[in-house]
């Protein structure tokens, strides 16, 4: 992606030693920041290190920030006295980084007030898809809970029918992501308007 280009998440799913049914409760994703330095004098100097330093997504194109999340699932399947086999219990761990520049000096007082007002919003856009990643989790976690094949004693079949269901639910977050990001920083939205104020000034 471009500067200014759309911010997209990858995910690490993979299976866990059981876990009774009774255990399963409410869940909440860890959320943690780590930054990567940036210099300048200007707003115009800060975007530009924003250009060199960015997180690189692809071989190439740098981000002015990114959120990337880690999940794994705690998963148990229970063969049934009909040779059915059920998902009786699936509980997540996730975990959400949001990737921010960061000034590596103090800056002014006028340009610290300008890009703290950048840095805020481009902190919110990012927190967007954090909920849009938890969203996905949520959905994953009530599709698959009670999820029952018939006529699969060693709980193959049914492996199979809930990874196919994770590809779908996988692909509508990457389309909910893209068109967040397509309008957000698509001509004034909300992070092409934060762009033009701390580098220059204009926009509204």
């Amino acid at each position: 992606m471009k500067i200014g280009a759309g911010i997209l998440g990858a995910a690490l799913f993979s299976g866990m030693v059981p876990l009774e049914a009774s255990a399963q409760s409410q869940w909440q994703p860890v959320e943690q920041i780590q930054t990567y330095s940036i210099t300048g004098d200007s707003g115009v100097d800060l975007y530009a290190s924003i250009g060199e330093r960015g997180p690189k997504i692809g071989k190439e194109v740098r981000a002015i920030a990114h959120t990337n999340f880690k999940l794994t699932w705690t998963r148990d399947y229970r063969p049934q006295p009909d040779g059915a086999c059920t998902l009786v219990s699936a509980r997540p761990k996730l975990i959400i980084t949001y990737t921010l520049p960061k000034p590596a000096s103090p800056l002014s007082p006028e340009l610290k007030r300008k890009w703290d007002v950048f840095f805020t919003g481009v902190h919110k856009h990012e927190l967007v898809h954090g909920v849009i990643i938890t969203d996905m989790v949520k959905e994953i976690e009530r599709v698959s809970v009670g999820l029952s094949v018939a006529d699969d004693p060693k709980c193959a079949k049914i492996r199979t029918e809930l990874t196919a269901k994770l590809g779908e639910i996988s692909k509508a977050q990457q389309k909910r992501s893209s068109d967040y990001d397509r309008m957000e920083m698509g001509e004034g939205g909300n992070v092409h308007q934060l762009i033009l104020q701390f580098v220059n000034g204009a926009g509204r």
